[in-house]
């Protein structure tokens, strides 16, 4: 079964923000995940027969606490993981509300101006998602 192995894993998340807390400006929220020790969007695979915008709502609700809308799509984000391709489609999504609960996936929410998240990024790849989502958000 070499053809299934090449089919790539399909995911999908947002990168996420809300309203300043300050009055001024936008957050952006950060998730940690232990296993991995990085800093990222929230984001996790698509089950069976799920849409790529159900998954990233769902994803963006385990892993923050926080229910959300879908705003403008952001590029696709293709990389290899284990040898395995890997598809993220991702949103722009706005934080409408919610409590975070740490898990073993995911033990630390961060909100930050956008400057503050992209230097804690730390995938590279992560950093252009938050200037194109930074492009079409609110200010």
């Amino acid at each position: 079964m070499t053809g299934a192995r090449r089919d790539p894993v399909r995911a999908a998340g947002c990168v996420l923000w809300r309203p300043a807390l300050s009055g001024h400006g936008i957050d952006i929220a950060l998730v940690h995940r232990p296993k991995y020790d990085d800093w990222s969007h929230p984001k996790g695979k698509r089950k069976r027969s799920e849409s790529a915008e159900a998954c990233a709502l769902r994803e963006v609700m385990e892993e923050t606490g926080q229910s959300c809308e879908l705003g403008p799509r952001l590029p696709t984000v293709r990389y290899t993981v284990d040898g395995r391709p890997k598809e993220v489609e991702y949103w722009v999504g706005r934080a409408l509300g919610g409590a975070f609960v740490p898990s073993r996936e995911v033990d630390r929410l961060l909100w930050l101006p956008p400057s503050a998240a992209r230097r804690r990024l730390t995938q590279p790849r992560d950093r252009d998602l938050l200037d194109a989502a930074v492009a079409t958000s609110p200010r």
